[in-house]
């Protein structure tokens, strides 16, 4: 497994906890910023991970700001991306099953790094249960092929 990881100046924290773990569990990563404390724009970080995933590049992307919503919302408008804001360790275990999440978003002015790395070891551990829930990305898959340009 290959992640791209990366935060705005509202996640740091939490991102060097994820990569420490990232290292923990011999999972390889590419950092994708940002390398400073002074306020910058989400977008900036979380579309190049969204489409890095998209591309197949990378099999999965992590993303934390300081609530997660501005990432997600970012992340989801690459189309392939399924991003989940994340917040418990049961959503992080059922966007994977269910909604074979690629791309997860966090908030670290909402959780803390503890708990950031529990959420995160789960969604990477977790495996999609396909049956009925293909059926149903099927049918988001569809939708991004028709409304597409």
């Amino acid at each position: 497994m290959k992640v791209a990881i990366a935060s705005d100046h509202g996640g740091l924290t939490i991102r060097e906890e994820l990569k420490n773990l990232l290292e923990e569990l011999k999972i390889e990563y590419v950092d994708f910023g940002c390398d400073c404390n002074a306020s910058v724009d989400y977008p900036d970080y979380a579309l190049p991970v969204a489409e890095k995933v998209a591309s197949g590049e990378f099999d999965r992307g992590i993303l934390i700001c300081g609530t997660g919503i501005g990432m997600s919302i970012a992340a989801n408008k690459v189309k392939g991306v399924r991003c989940a804001l994340v917040h418990d360790v049961y959503s992080a275990r059922l966007t994977r099953e269910h909604n074979d999440s690629n791309v997860i978003a966090m908030g670290e002015r909402v959780i803390g790094p503890g708990l950031a790395r529990e959420i995160t070891k789960v969604w990477l551990l977790s495996e999609f249960s396909g049956s009925r829930h293909q059926t149903r990305l099927d049918k988001i898959a569809q939708y991004e092929l028709e409304t597409s340009s």
